[in-house]
């Protein structure tokens, strides 16, 4: 059976140059990058080298750079370090309604701690008001954290101009580029950010090594404590292999960026027509989006019917819809968009990588249609007589768009 990977937003596969450059940290290679002995400092050479091919796929300066295990562990870091370190001398706080819980997690968890947060909505196409922004922003806004782009709709934040509203007002920024890195041009030297969080595992690298960019100056208090490495910003053994690798991807990444976005947002697009032309009552998820992104809805049809039975075919993507309470519940940023209930539960993830195809397209082309019109048969929605957009009997839409 043939198998097409279209879950590169969740995870991408891990590049053979980049495996291929770590393999000798798990032998021969094995020094403690902090040892005094040469052995160990050897080892740190390459982990410095490491830092600076992450460095310039950002702009960045190599001591900007502080590894981290992930995204999450940068995004929390960037945020609780931030408030940290400001002593409770500011006490508020603001995001956007679809921000990745890396994000939103460490924000809900300080507004229980007794910071005001304020969640900035978002339009039908995923976009925000910068006026908005501008207005909500007071000398107590501690931090700022709008997201590059959106991980569920690969929707594109104008982040320069983000920055530069927030900076004029005087508080930190910080961005979550998990999804930007490598897909968008990205230069922090050039741009107002204070912060900005990369995750290995969205760029070909392994899972479980990411990077939080601090601008110089920007006062951080760590999480993790016990050890001086990253300069006291985050304590532990360096992950050494991972990091080897990361740098690889990152490196990767920065040479074939241009010419890999101007490939995948062709394939995109012609998923995208394929599947709007074959597929009726079909709905594309925000505007202006990262080049390998596609999120569309497929009225009265369950989303996690669609996958499983893509599945079945070999064919990876992801649901817009979670699991919470026992109950499928829309997506946080499905239900900020103010997208339909009965469209909502049928909004489908495809993302592509480096490695995909127009032979993978074709093939999701060929085995996508028949699937959502044999959901459509079956669809309680559909008898109901609920086909054209009529909202489902008892059933409160402004609840559903409400954040």
């Amino acid at each position: 059976m043939r198998q097409v990977y279209l879950d590169s937003n969740a995870t991408t596969r891990v590049a053979p140059e980049v495996v291929e450059a770590m393999l000798p940290f798990f032998g021969e290679l094995y020094g403690n990058p902090s040892s005094m002995h040469a052995f160990g400092g050897d080892i740190k050479r390459h982990v410095d080298e490491a830092r600076a091919k992450v460095a310039a796929l950002i702009g960045a300066s190599p001591s900007e750079i502080v590894f981290t295990g992930g995204g999450s562990e940068g995004d929390n870091l960037a945020i609780r370090g931030t408030v940290e370190a400001l002593a409770g001398r500011k006490r508020h706080l603001i995001t956007t309604r679809v921000e990745h819980p890396a994000v939103r997690g460490p924000f809900h968890h300080l507004q229980k701690q007794g910071f005001h947060l304020t969640e900035l909505p978002v339009d039908s196409t995923g976009a925000l008001d910068l006026d908005q922004l501008a207005s909500a922003i007071t000398p107590d806004t501690a931090l700022v954290s709008v997201m590059w782009a959106n991980n569920e709709t690969g929707v594109i934040f104008p982040i320069e101009r983000v920055a530069q509203i927030v900076k004029s007002r005087g508080a930190v920024f910080h961005t979550d580029a998990v999804q930007a890195a490598g897909k968008l041009p990205i230069d922090v030297s050039k741009l107002p950010i204070d912060l900005l969080t990369l995750s290995g595992h969205k760029l070909h690298a392994p899972k479980g090594v990411g990077a939080l960019y601090a601008r110089k100056g920007t006062k951080l208090v760590p999480l993790i404590m016990g050890g001086h490495q990253e300069k006291g910003k985050r304590a532990g053994t360096e992950n050494v292999p991972s990091i080897v690798g990361f740098g690889v991807a990152c490196e990767l990444a920065a040479r074939h960026r241009a010419e890999e976005s101007t490939r995948l947002r062709a394939l995109r697009d012609e998923l995208e027509r394929g599947i709007l032309a074959r597929c009726k009552d079909a709905r594309v998820n925000g505007r202006n989006r990262l080049p390998n992104t596609l999120n569309i809805s497929f009225e009265y049809v369950e989303g996690e019917a669609i996958l499983l039975m893509l599945d079945a075919l070999g064919i990876s993507a992801s649901s817009g819809s979670a699991c919470a309470s026992g109950a499928l519940e829309p997506s946080h940023v499905m239900r900020a968009m103010g997208v339909p209930f009965t469209a909502a539960h049928g909004s489908i993830r495809f993302s592509l990588s480096r490695y995909n195809t127009k032979q993978d397209v074709d093939y999701v082309l060929e085995q996508l249609p028949p699937i959502i019109e044999r959901l459509r048969e079956i669809s309680p929605f559909v008898d109901a007589g609920e086909w054209h957009g009529t909202p489902l009997p008892g059933h409160d839409h402004e609840h559903d768009h409400a954040q």
